[in-house]
Protein backbone atom coordinates (compact mmCIF):
# COMPACT_ATOMS: atom_id res chain seq x y z
CA UNK A 1 0.00 0.00 0.00
CA UNK A 2 1.26 3.40 -1.17
CA UNK A 3 0.30 5.26 2.74
CA UNK A 4 -0.47 3.09 5.29
CA UNK A 5 -1.21 3.92 9.09
CA UNK A 6 0.87 2.44 11.49
CA UNK A 7 -0.30 1.91 15.71
CA UNK A 8 2.97 1.90 17.48
CA UNK A 9 3.42 1.06 21.35
CA UNK A 10 5.94 2.42 23.57
CA UNK A 11 6.81 5.30 20.77
CA UNK A 12 8.20 7.70 22.97
CA UNK A 13 11.66 6.70 23.51
CA UNK A 14 14.33 3.66 21.78
CA UNK A 15 13.62 1.59 19.15
CA UNK A 16 9.69 2.46 19.20
CA UNK A 17 10.92 6.40 18.72
CA UNK A 18 13.08 5.41 15.86
CA UNK A 19 10.84 3.15 13.95
CA UNK A 20 8.03 6.08 14.49
CA UNK A 21 10.39 8.73 12.86
CA UNK A 22 11.09 6.19 10.26
CA UNK A 23 8.03 5.68 9.59
CA UNK A 24 6.71 9.41 9.21
CA UNK A 25 10.02 9.81 7.05
CA UNK A 26 8.85 7.45 4.47
CA UNK A 27 5.80 9.42 4.11
CA UNK A 28 3.01 7.18 6.45
CA UNK A 29 0.92 8.32 9.17
CA UNK A 30 1.38 7.27 12.93
CA UNK A 31 -0.49 6.99 16.08
CA UNK A 32 2.03 6.87 18.93
CA UNK A 33 0.62 5.27 22.04
CA UNK A 34 2.31 6.87 24.74
CA UNK A 35 2.39 7.16 28.57
CA UNK A 36 3.82 10.61 28.57
CA UNK A 37 2.02 12.98 25.10
CA UNK A 38 5.06 15.99 25.98
CA UNK A 39 7.70 13.26 24.62
CA UNK A 40 6.30 13.47 21.07
CA UNK A 41 5.77 17.34 21.11
CA UNK A 42 8.75 17.72 18.88
CA UNK A 43 8.00 14.70 16.21
CA UNK A 44 4.21 16.66 15.84
CA UNK A 45 5.83 19.91 14.89
CA UNK A 46 7.73 18.11 12.47
CA UNK A 47 4.48 16.15 10.93
CA UNK A 48 1.94 17.85 12.08
CA UNK A 49 -0.58 15.85 9.16
CA UNK A 50 0.97 12.52 10.21
CA UNK A 51 1.25 12.03 13.70
CA UNK A 52 -1.45 11.57 16.53
CA UNK A 53 -0.94 10.80 19.43
CA UNK A 54 -3.07 8.72 21.88
CA UNK A 55 -2.29 8.60 25.61
CA UNK A 56 -2.82 5.04 26.63
CA UNK A 57 -1.16 2.20 29.45
CA UNK A 58 -1.32 -0.31 27.53
CA UNK A 59 -1.63 -2.95 30.59
CA UNK A 60 -5.02 -1.54 30.49
CA UNK A 61 -7.60 -3.02 28.32
CA UNK A 62 -9.58 -1.13 28.16
CA UNK A 63 -7.64 2.07 26.84
CA UNK A 64 -6.38 -0.51 24.35
CA UNK A 65 -10.19 -1.20 23.35
CA UNK A 66 -10.84 2.44 23.40
CA UNK A 67 -7.45 3.18 21.30
CA UNK A 68 -8.84 0.53 18.43
CA UNK A 69 -12.23 1.91 18.08
CA UNK A 70 -10.74 5.40 17.39
CA UNK A 71 -8.30 3.86 14.87
CA UNK A 72 -9.62 0.83 13.23
CA UNK A 73 -8.66 2.06 9.63
CA UNK A 74 -5.01 1.79 10.95
CA UNK A 75 -3.28 -1.10 8.45
CA UNK A 76 0.10 -2.07 11.02
CA UNK A 77 0.08 -2.74 14.34
CA UNK A 78 3.57 -2.62 16.41
CA UNK A 79 3.62 -4.21 19.81
CA UNK A 80 6.43 -2.56 20.75
CA UNK A 81 6.12 -1.53 24.26
CA UNK A 82 8.05 -3.55 27.15
CA UNK A 83 10.98 -3.90 29.69
CA UNK A 84 12.82 -6.15 31.97
CA UNK A 85 13.06 -6.39 35.49
CA UNK A 86 16.11 -7.89 36.86
CA UNK A 87 17.05 -9.94 39.41
CA UNK A 88 16.92 -13.88 41.21
CA UNK A 89 13.07 -15.26 40.96
CA UNK A 90 13.43 -15.36 44.45
CA UNK A 91 14.03 -11.56 45.10
CA UNK A 92 11.03 -10.67 42.91
CA UNK A 93 7.61 -9.03 44.27
CA UNK A 94 4.83 -10.46 43.53
CA UNK A 95 4.25 -6.95 41.99
CA UNK A 96 6.99 -7.62 39.71
CA UNK A 97 6.04 -10.90 38.54
CA UNK A 98 2.72 -9.57 37.61
CA UNK A 99 4.15 -6.08 36.14
CA UNK A 100 6.77 -8.33 33.40
CA UNK A 101 3.68 -10.61 32.58
CA UNK A 102 1.15 -7.50 32.39
CA UNK A 103 3.67 -5.07 30.27
CA UNK A 104 5.35 -7.70 28.21
CA UNK A 105 2.61 -10.61 27.31
CA UNK A 106 -0.99 -9.73 28.42
CA UNK A 107 -0.43 -5.78 27.08
CA UNK A 108 0.20 -7.43 23.53
CA UNK A 109 -2.24 -9.91 23.67
CA UNK A 110 -5.12 -7.57 24.42
CA UNK A 111 -3.69 -4.87 21.90
CA UNK A 112 -4.25 -7.63 18.84
CA UNK A 113 -7.50 -8.70 20.09
CA UNK A 114 -8.43 -4.81 20.17
CA UNK A 115 -7.56 -4.35 16.09
CA UNK A 116 -7.69 -8.15 14.85
CA UNK A 117 -11.77 -7.18 13.74
CA UNK A 118 -11.15 -4.46 11.36
CA UNK A 119 -7.83 -5.86 10.09
CA UNK A 120 -9.68 -9.60 9.40
CA UNK A 121 -12.93 -6.98 8.15
CA UNK A 122 -10.54 -5.38 5.42
CA UNK A 123 -8.45 -8.64 4.55
CA UNK A 124 -5.48 -6.96 4.99
CA UNK A 125 -2.91 -5.80 7.79
CA UNK A 126 0.27 -6.51 9.76
CA UNK A 127 0.83 -7.57 13.10
CA UNK A 128 4.48 -6.69 14.69
CA UNK A 129 5.76 -8.03 17.79
CA UNK A 130 9.08 -6.73 19.53
CA UNK A 131 10.32 -9.74 21.14
CA UNK A 132 14.00 -9.97 21.89
CA UNK A 133 16.65 -12.09 21.95
CA UNK A 134 15.28 -13.28 25.31
CA UNK A 135 12.06 -14.65 23.66
CA UNK A 136 14.05 -17.45 22.26
CA UNK A 137 17.16 -18.20 24.58
CA UNK A 138 17.18 -17.40 28.56
CA UNK A 139 19.58 -16.02 31.21
CA UNK A 140 20.00 -15.83 34.96
CA UNK A 141 18.45 -13.24 36.49
CA UNK A 142 15.35 -12.55 33.42
CA UNK A 143 13.25 -15.51 34.63
CA UNK A 144 9.79 -13.11 34.56
CA UNK A 145 11.00 -11.10 31.54
CA UNK A 146 11.78 -14.65 29.96
CA UNK A 147 8.80 -16.09 30.62
CA UNK A 148 6.68 -13.30 29.35
CA UNK A 149 8.69 -13.04 26.05
CA UNK A 150 9.03 -16.68 25.48
CA UNK A 151 4.90 -16.79 25.81
CA UNK A 152 4.52 -13.83 23.44
CA UNK A 153 6.44 -15.85 20.96
CA UNK A 154 4.21 -18.83 21.32
CA UNK A 155 1.27 -16.32 21.15
CA UNK A 156 2.18 -14.50 18.10
CA UNK A 157 3.56 -17.75 16.05
CA UNK A 158 -0.35 -19.48 16.98
CA UNK A 159 -2.05 -16.33 15.54
CA UNK A 160 0.17 -16.13 12.55
CA UNK A 161 -1.55 -19.44 11.38
CA UNK A 162 -5.03 -18.39 12.40
CA UNK A 163 -5.11 -15.09 10.13
CA UNK A 164 -2.60 -15.38 7.47
CA UNK A 165 -5.74 -16.42 5.67
CA UNK A 166 -7.47 -13.43 6.24
CA UNK A 167 -4.34 -12.02 4.14
CA UNK A 168 -2.97 -10.58 7.85
CA UNK A 169 0.96 -11.15 8.05
CA UNK A 170 2.78 -11.27 11.30
CA UNK A 171 6.35 -10.69 11.93
CA UNK A 172 8.21 -10.98 15.23
CA UNK A 173 11.40 -8.97 15.76
CA UNK A 174 14.09 -10.62 18.09
CA UNK A 175 16.54 -7.57 18.74
CA UNK A 176 19.59 -8.24 20.57
CA UNK A 177 21.13 -5.21 22.88
CA UNK A 178 20.56 -1.44 21.65
CA UNK A 179 22.25 1.70 23.20
CA UNK A 180 19.63 3.30 24.14
CA UNK A 181 19.85 4.43 27.67
CA UNK A 182 20.35 -0.10 28.13
CA UNK A 183 20.74 0.03 31.85
CA UNK A 184 19.16 3.05 32.88
CA UNK A 185 15.83 1.36 31.54
CA UNK A 186 16.40 -1.70 33.78
CA UNK A 187 14.26 -2.21 37.04
CA UNK A 188 16.20 -3.74 39.60
CA UNK A 189 15.12 -6.43 42.45
CA UNK A 190 16.23 -6.06 46.13
CA UNK A 191 19.01 -8.42 46.24
CA UNK A 192 19.62 -11.26 48.22
CA UNK A 193 22.59 -12.13 50.20
CA UNK A 194 22.05 -15.49 49.16
CA UNK A 195 22.41 -14.61 45.71
CA UNK A 196 25.28 -11.78 45.59
CA UNK A 197 28.24 -13.95 44.71
CA UNK A 198 26.03 -16.32 42.77
CA UNK A 199 25.65 -16.32 38.58
CA UNK A 200 22.92 -13.84 39.20
CA UNK A 201 24.74 -11.13 41.20
CA UNK A 202 27.64 -11.58 38.51
CA UNK A 203 25.45 -10.78 35.95
CA UNK A 204 23.86 -7.85 37.45
CA UNK A 205 27.15 -6.58 38.45
CA UNK A 206 28.19 -6.97 34.88
CA UNK A 207 25.17 -5.58 33.11
CA UNK A 208 25.33 -2.40 35.84
CA UNK A 209 29.43 -1.77 35.20
CA UNK A 210 29.27 -2.44 31.13
CA UNK A 211 25.70 -2.68 30.03
CA UNK A 212 25.59 0.66 28.29
CA UNK A 213 29.07 0.30 26.90
CA UNK A 214 28.74 -2.87 25.33
CA UNK A 215 25.28 -2.57 23.54
CA UNK A 216 25.39 -2.65 19.97
CA UNK A 217 22.75 -2.44 18.04
CA UNK A 218 22.00 0.85 16.56
CA UNK A 219 18.13 1.71 17.49
CA UNK A 220 17.70 3.64 13.83
CA UNK A 221 19.57 0.92 11.61
CA UNK A 222 17.09 -1.75 13.32
CA UNK A 223 13.71 0.54 12.89
CA UNK A 224 15.11 0.70 9.21
CA UNK A 225 15.51 -3.38 8.96
CA UNK A 226 12.19 -3.40 10.57
CA UNK A 227 10.64 -1.04 7.55
CA UNK A 228 12.15 -3.01 5.42
CA UNK A 229 10.58 -6.29 6.34
CA UNK A 230 7.52 -4.87 6.79
CA UNK A 231 7.60 -4.42 3.23
CA UNK A 232 8.15 -8.00 2.13
CA UNK A 233 5.18 -9.64 0.35
CA UNK A 234 5.96 -12.49 2.31
CA UNK A 235 8.47 -11.66 5.77
CA UNK A 236 9.65 -14.24 7.60
CA UNK A 237 7.82 -14.89 10.55
CA UNK A 238 11.06 -14.06 13.36
CA UNK A 239 13.42 -11.77 12.23
CA UNK A 240 16.98 -11.29 14.27
CA UNK A 241 18.79 -8.34 14.58
CA UNK A 242 22.53 -8.03 16.08
CA UNK A 243 25.05 -9.84 16.15
CA UNK A 244 24.79 -10.82 19.44
CA UNK A 245 21.10 -11.89 19.24
CA UNK A 246 22.38 -14.11 16.55
CA UNK A 247 25.39 -15.74 17.81
CA UNK A 248 22.97 -16.57 20.95
CA UNK A 249 20.46 -18.18 18.89
CA UNK A 250 22.55 -20.01 16.24
CA UNK A 251 24.64 -21.34 18.80
CA UNK A 252 21.26 -22.53 21.23
CA UNK A 253 19.66 -23.81 18.29
CA UNK A 254 22.65 -26.27 17.66
CA UNK A 255 22.69 -27.35 21.08
CA UNK A 256 18.67 -28.05 20.90
CA UNK A 257 18.87 -30.34 17.79
CA UNK A 258 22.10 -31.97 19.22
CA UNK A 259 19.57 -32.69 22.32
CA UNK A 260 16.49 -33.48 20.53
CA UNK A 261 18.25 -35.72 18.44
CA UNK A 262 19.77 -37.35 21.33
CA UNK A 263 16.30 -38.52 23.14
CA UNK A 264 14.49 -39.98 19.68
CA UNK A 265 15.14 -43.78 20.88
CA UNK A 266 13.13 -42.87 24.14
CA UNK A 267 10.57 -40.41 22.61
CA UNK A 268 9.60 -43.59 20.64
CA UNK A 269 9.78 -46.21 23.13
CA UNK A 270 7.17 -45.00 24.84
CA UNK A 271 4.34 -44.89 21.58
CA UNK A 272 1.86 -47.85 20.75
CA UNK A 273 2.51 -49.82 18.07
CA UNK A 274 1.05 -48.68 14.87
CA UNK A 275 0.12 -45.25 16.32
CA UNK A 276 1.82 -42.16 14.68
CA UNK A 277 0.62 -39.67 16.87
CA UNK A 278 -0.86 -36.52 16.32
CA UNK A 279 0.38 -33.61 14.23
CA UNK A 280 -1.69 -30.88 12.82
CA UNK A 281 1.07 -29.47 10.38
Amino acid sequence: MSNQKWFITGASGGLGLALTEKVLAEGHRVVAAVRRPETMTTLQGKYPGQLAVEVMDVTDRQQAYAAAARHSDADVIVNNAGGAVIGAMEEMTEADIEQQIALNLLAPIHVTRAFLPALRAKKHGMLIYVSSVGGRASFPSGSMYHAAKFGLEGFAESLSQEVAEFGIKTVIIEPGSIKTGFVANIRWTQEHPDYHDSVVGKLRRQIREVGDEQASGDPEKMANAIFMVSKMKAPPLRTVLGGDAFAVLEAGYAQGIAALKAQKELAESVMYAGKTGFNPL
